[in-house]
């Protein structure tokens, strides 16, 4: 059953993340990609199904690669 088979919510994409990223051992970020690439979506039409905790854990993952600056987060907590 592909995505489109099924009627798809925030819910139900953060589940198919979760058990791609176990089953094939790849980052957060590859998974979204492989979902979208499975079921022939573009990764832009996906943005309404990420969730914010797949979303952090993307973000995490990009700022650990330098893709994102990192955050310090000291400086953030203490802000006024």
């Amino acid at each position: 059953m592909t995505i489109e088979e099924e009627f798809l919510t925030k819910s139900k994409f953060t589940s198919l993340v979760e058990s791609t990223v176990s089953e094939l051992k790849i980052s957060y970020m590859d998974a979204v990609l492989h979902l979208c690439e499975k079921n022939d979506l573009e990764p832009e039409d996906m943005k309404k199904f990420v969730s914010p905790i797949i979303r952090d854990k993307i973000e995490a993952e990009a700022m650990a690669l330098n893709f994102l600056p990192k955050q310090n987060t000291l400086d953030s907590a203490f802000a006024d």
